[in-house]
């Protein structure tokens, strides 16, 4: 189910979940580079405030397994970073699909050059170590406005990041197929000389999105 969903385009995904009544674009977050695509079960990592003493920033890595993408709840912080040059290195070596956070990363180059998928709200240099501390991992996490769950499905692309809710997938991956269809069927049309608006109108453009409840 995972590699069906994820032909997809985000913005498909989108539409898909609009129809069905259903959150799930996260806000806010973009790729680190273009080209970027994952795609993936969820991993997930919140993090609080650092206490007195710190606690750690977490060794969680050593958990998540090759095609999870780990999701990183900063609570939206952009003054400090919670994704580095050191765990891009493991992730990318452990074939991890990618790393999605609410919050920023660093250490670019090496993500960049390895071609290793990062979404986030920007780039900053300044560790979290003593700012930030893991609370827990496989919770429940909210990263863009989305509340994500442990296992849920993420695929990420140019346009950003949709997290699936499970319990959808089926009737989201019937969904996506006739929304495909039916904005091919317009560019088919136009393409042969057709007009926009006639094109929409054949195919249902303006209600692709919309419940039919």
């Amino acid at each position: 189910m995972t590699h069906l969903l994820a032909a997809y385009s985000t913005a498909t995904l989108s539409d898909g979940l609009d129809r069905l009544g259903r959150p799930g674009s996260l806000l806010g977050l973009t790729g680190l580079f273009p080209g970027a695509r994952l795609s993936g079960r969820a991993y997930t990592v919140r993090y609080v405030t650092a206490g007195h003493p710190a606690g750690t920033v977490g060794d969680y890595l050593d958990e998540v397994e090759p095609g999870q993408v780990v999701v990183l709840d900063n609570g939206g912080r952009t003054d400090c970073t919670v994704w580095g040059d050191i765990l891009t290195a493991m992730a990318h070596h452990r074939g991890v699909s990618g790393t999605v956070i609410d919050g920023v990363c660093r250490d670019v180059a090496r993500a960049i050059g390895t071609g290793y998928p990062i979404y986030s709200k920007g780039r900053f240099m300044r560790t979290g170590k003593d700012r930030v501390e893991v609370s827990d991992t496989g919770r429940p996490v909210t990263v863009g406005g989305v509340q994500i769950a442990p296992g849920q499905l993420l695929v990420g692309d140019e346009d950003g990041v949709v997290a699936i809710p499970a319990d959808v997938e089926d009737d989201l991956l019937d969904i996506c197929a006739e929304i495909h269809e039916r904005e091919a069927g317009i560019v088919a049309d136009i393409l042969a000389g057709g007009t926009l608006a006639a094109a929409r109108a054949r195919h249902g453009y303006h209600a692709l999105q919309r419940s039919a409840s």
